[in-house]
């Protein structure tokens, strides 16, 4: 009886422990999702396809930042990653990455733009220009804040 006993005590633990594992797993898994962020899918638009409401209504007041903004128009978000002003032409923007995050109850979105500069003894033409990268989204809502992190070509 003692090796009969002995078994039972010895599956319940291992069952035990397996239960403990899974818990702890599902308890990791479910923070990270409640606490990482999600990369957001998108598509670069060309300057055609950008709605005419972004391009002369929300473009012309953020143009001479560097910064990225998210609005909505006709029911879907853009992202705007923008450059500034500068001198000459030969300055480069892409959206690389979207990636949205809940902090303490708010919506953090990030973009990752690069950043790229003219070459070294480009021939470059001597106009104003504001580099600017614009992205359709899927999402439904708007965040509460907007971060942009750059990363220059080399």
């Amino acid at each position: 009886m003692k090796k009969s006993t002995a078994n039972r005590m010895g599956k319940k633990a291992i069952i035990g422990a397996l239960l403990l594992v899974l818990v702890v797993a599902a308890a990791v898994v479910g923070c990270s999702k409640l606490k990482g962020d999600s990369s957001i899918e998108f598509t670069a638009l060309s300057s055609e396809d950008i709605p005419k409401q972004l391009a002369e209504e929300v473009m012309p007041e953020y143009q001479l930042l560097e910064r990225a903004l998210a609005c909505m128009v006709d029911g879907k978000v853009y992202v705007a990653a923008t450059r500034g002003e500068k001198t000459t032409s030969g300055y480069g923007v892409t959206i690389e990455k979207i990636t949205w995050e809940e902090i303490d109850g708010l919506n953090k979105m990030t973009v990752y733009a690069m950043f790229t500069d003219p070459a070294s003894g480009e021939l470059l033409t001597q106009e104003i220009t504001y580099p600017y990268a614009v992205a359709e989204t899927a999402l439904e809502i708007l965040p509460d804040e907007v971060e942009l992190k750059v990363q220059y070509e080399e």
